[in-house]
């Protein structure tokens, strides 16, 4: 197993480090690095899981290609980038994309065709899933009627909050607000339906959105990864249960009997979780593209 990289250093550019991308401006382009990082619970972890950014990185490409939506991507070889870039090409190449800069839309879009999670919990209570009412009766993980658009506002730090669509046109303007939601259903849907034959469910996930000068809207960020998504295995899914997933739930459930007060620095991960997380992101790898992961 590889060492993770937790951190990448270019000198010469201004670096803005998210909780788990690097990203270099170079002006009128970026250069995203997806690094080996791993968050929960709105920390940022001490321990990396291996290969992680590679996933996200690879699976990303996959769906653009697969997708075909207008997108911010200019290119993937590290060598071709500037020097400082290409000098650390064995170290970067498979984790970097070369990308449009592009004005971000300040919402998360995020799409619901299950009820889990957040959406359940408020369910349970009240009917709704982010505001939207849904037909009663409905029990864990089954799926919506049909996909629901909730979007939510995008937090610098802590957590995002759901807000309603006509909240969010407060922000955006109806236009624009029409478009975002037409999108994030459409490439939802379409991901969803290529994600079954490949024998997994796609339950939600979310998609950022930016503009390029000319106001044309571009797809940016990752897409349908498992660190912006839940898929859950087709094979032993069953409604009313809550299934296993492809991500970083073996991470949480350690975290969660660990003794970590969610509110100090959060501990190490131990080898075996490290180790059992990174298999399960592989596996949604290769379910998905049809091919084990690029080393």
């Amino acid at each position: 197993m590889s060492t993770p990289l937790l951190q990448s250093q270019v000198a010469g550019f201004s670096c803005r480090r998210g909780k788990v991308r690097d990203v270099y401006d170079l002006g009128d382009r970026l250069v995203i690095v997806a690094t080996d990082r791993i968050s929960a619970f709105d920390w940022v972890l001490p321990t990396g899981i291996p290969d992680k950014g590679k996933v996200l990185t690879s699976m990303t490409l996959f769906w653009l290609d697969y997708l075909r939506v207008a997108n911010h991507l200019l290119g993937t070889n590290v060598k071709e980038m500037p020097k400082e870039f290409a000098d650390q090409a064995d170290r970067l190449q498979g984790r970097t994309m070369l990308v449009r800069k592009a004005d971000v839309v300040p919402i998360e879009c995020v799409v619901r065709g299950y009820l889990a999670g957040s959406g359940w919990k408020e369910y349970r209570k009240s009917g709704t899933v982010c505001g939207v009412k849904i037909a009663p009766s409905l029990v864990e993980s089954q799926q919506l009627p049909a996909p629901i658009f909730t979007p939510s506002t995008k937090a610098e730090s802590g957590h995002d909050e759901n807000i309603s669509f006509e909240e969010m046109v407060k922000t955006t303007g109806a236009k624009l607000g029409d478009e975002l939601r037409r999108l994030s259903l459409d490439i939802y849907t379409r991901g969803a339906d290529f994600a079954r034959g490949r024998g997994i469910v796609l339950a939600d996930t979310k998609f950022e959105f930016g503009r390029l000068p000319d106001g044309k809207l571009i797809l940016i960020d990752e897409v349908l990864t498992p660190d912006s998504s839940r898929f859950w295995p087709l094979d032993s899914y069953q409604p009313g249960r809550n299934p296993p997933s492809f991500d970083k739930q073996f991470v949480r459930d350690w975290l969660e009997t660990s003794g970590w007060d969610k509110n100090s620095p959060p501990p190490e991960l131990p080898a075996d979780v490290v180790a059992k997380t990174r298999a399960k992101y592989l596996e949604a790898h290769e379910r998905l593209t049809g091919r084990k992961l690029a080393h």
